[in-house]
């Protein structure tokens, strides 16, 4: 349900999103990266703490602690966001983006 609003860079939202191992679909949250004519591009988020990526607390405004995965960025349309839930501050957007860019710089 889109109501409008324009993602942006670190706009945390729950989405229906596909599982890689799986064809199953399941409402899980996700960081927007960008969106472009009703296109988001995110990164997936898990509560796995065992998982490799930036951590991101309850008190940041996480139901859960919680990892961003920067291995695991996909496409979803506008139409999948089930919920906008907060954006996140700008020291860990800026952490998001020089991570997500060291990677991209391997």
């Amino acid at each position: 349900m889109r109501l409008g609003k324009v993602y942006k860079t670190g706009d945390v939202l729950l989405a229906q999103v596909q599982f890689t191992d799986t064809l199953e679909i399941k409402t899980r949250p996700a960081v927007a990266l960008f969106e472009e004519h009703g296109n988001i591009v995110v990164a997936g988020v898990t509560s796995n703490m065992k998982m490799e990526g930036i951590p991101l607390t309850k008190k940041e405004g996480s139901i859960k602690d919680s990892i961003i995965k920067i291995n695991y960025i996909f496409t979803i349309s506008d139409k999948m966001v089930k919920k906008y839930l907060f954006s996140l501050s700008e020291g860990k957007k800026r952490v998001f983006i020089s991570e997500l860019t060291k990677r991209l710089n391997r």
